[in-house]
């Protein structure tokens, strides 16, 4: 008889997980194809990994073209690898402005969604657009007409300005197609259709991986472009992009539905966004200056200091785009819930957002602080290097559980259309406390690299304090969008 019962509960426990994967794979599904669920409404868990794991696909996928880029490029030799990164550093201030009206658009829609106010989301994305497009003129005949000087002023060889000034007359004369990618993905993260924005990036992404090749090297019919044609085959790649995008927003096709007779200007929608991204760009500016400044700190102390904190960087980078993701979507559910006047709904899947980013940051740490050098190994077996990459690996986890609380709250702040409050959270921890800690660690009081390492530590860990302490506060549920 015993032994029946005992069969009997292992077959229902069988059942119970055999019907928990099915309900998170069902989960996965809709995530990936599109959901119909109101996140002012239901489970705030389910509501999270919706809107989160269409978003980390999409933020691999954006990651892609420069991995794509730099991947082809370097078959060319060191000249032709310069001039994309030298691209690259000039791109920065697009970035900046795309960043800035995106985090703007963004909780513009989700609060016009939120208050099921759907015209009004319409029009917030047609300004959007507006804007997009009227920042990238003069940044487009700035490029073509000074690619050149601006090489010559980022201090690149002969050479390289050269070669590079066709690539970037090209990436920044078409930054139109970058900005436009940012800001209608902003509109559909914003309104919850986040597997559109990632269906985007992948038909963005697939254009590029073809043709990069082909028109760097002249394979099959195309011609032999070389660098320039890198540049070429990731704005023909982004511009069909921004062509999906503008179908499935005036197609209807989603929870924004934009009509013609829409497409006009609405100058207080405009300038209600504008006064919303300048803190956006700042923030975005204070935190890569910030990060700019820090590498020519470390720099100091050679270059295989240099190698092995670039090295750990780009695992940190990869490994919290989950996080990222997370963040992301508490911004929307934040802006949408703020918008249907639901501020303690907002709050609580703030939350739940920071409590399950905290786990899986956790989690990463553990396995960072513990793998460390077989980690920075994939990457480098100089001795020379592996050391600094492993110190720098494992000092930056130590704080991952802070970093966890303080990405969600950054990205919390900018949903709810307080961009002002993160901007001044990031100078103060990053510019008046960040970098004069580490300097002073690693000069006068001699740890080196090392003292680099431990100040980023403390003082992420600081801005993760500061940010939970001030959105304890509540002065975010009044920001008027």
């Amino acid at each position: 008889m015993d032994a029946r019962k005992t069969e009997s509960i292992d077959v229902k426990s069988r059942h119970e997980v055999d019907s928990k994967l099915i309900r998170w794979a069902r989960f996965l599904r809709e995530a990936v194809v599109g959901s119909k669920q109101d996140f002012t409404e239901g489970s705030i868990g389910r509501a999270i990994f919706l809107l989160a794991v269409p978003m980390v696909l999409e933020m691999m996928m954006e990651s892609l073209f420069g991995i794509i880029n730099v991947f082809w490029v370097a078959r060319l030799g060191a000249t032709a690898a310069a001039t994309v990164g030298i691209t690259e550093s000039l791109l920065t201030m697009v970035f900046a402005v795309a960043l800035g009206l995106s985090m703007a658009t963004t909780a513009t829609v989700a609060r016009r969604i939120g208050e099921k106010d759907h015209d009004g989301a319409s029009i917030a994305a047609v300004q959007s657009i507006i804007l997009g497009v009227l920042a990238s003129i003069p940044v487009a005949v700035i490029a073509i007409t000074f690619a050149p000087q601006m090489f010559k002023l980022m201090g690149a060889s002969d050479a390289v300005t050269e070669l590079g000034s066709g690539y970037a007359r090209v990436i920044l004369g078409g930054n139109a197609v970058i900005m436009l990618l940012f800001l209608i993905n902003a509109v559909f993260r914003g309104a919850g259709d986040a597997s559109i924005a990632m269906r985007v990036l992948w038909i963005a992404n697939a254009i590029n991986i073809v043709l990069d090749p082909c028109l760097i090297f002249g394979l099959g019919p195309f011609p032999k472009l070389g660098v320039t044609g890198s540049a070429i085959a990731t704005t023909i790649g982004r511009g069909t992009g921004v062509l999906f995008q503008l179908w499935f927003l005036f197609g209807g096709r989603g929870r924004v539905k934009v009509s013609w007779k829409q497409a006009r200007v609405n100058v207080e929608v405009m300038l209600r966004m504008m006064r919303i991204s300048l803190g956006g760009m700042f923030q975005f500016l204070v935190a890569t200056a910030s990060w700019v400044g820090l590498m020519r700190m470390v720099a100091m102390f050679g270059d295989s200091a240099l190698a092995g904190y670039t090295i750990a960087l780009r695992i940190i980078i990869f490994a919290i785009l989950p996080s990222w993701g997370m963040s992301n979507a508490a911004a929307t559910l934040v802006g949408q819930n703020l918008g249907a006047g639901k501020p303690a709904r907002a709050e609580r899947s703030v939350w739940v957002t920071s409590f399950a980013n905290m786990c899986f940051l956790g989690l990463v740490a553990i396995i960072f602080v513990t793998f460390a050098e077989r980690l920075i190994g994939i990457f480098t077996t100089d001795p020379a290097v592996v050391p600094f990459g492993v110190a720098c690996l494992r000092f930056i986890s130590y704080g991952y559980i802070f970093y966890a609380y303080g990405m969600v709250m950054v990205q919390s702040f900018n949903g709810a259309g307080d961009t002002t409050t993160p901007t001044l959270i990031n100078l103060c921890c990053y510019w008046l406390f960040q970098i004069p800690l580490a300097y002073t660690l690693a000069i006068p009081l001699g740890f080196g690299a090392k003292g680099i390492f431990v100040a980023i530590t403390i003082a992420e860990s600081m801005l993760a304090v500061v940010s939970v302490l001030v959105f304890r506060r509540g002065k975010w549920k009044q920001q008027k969008v």
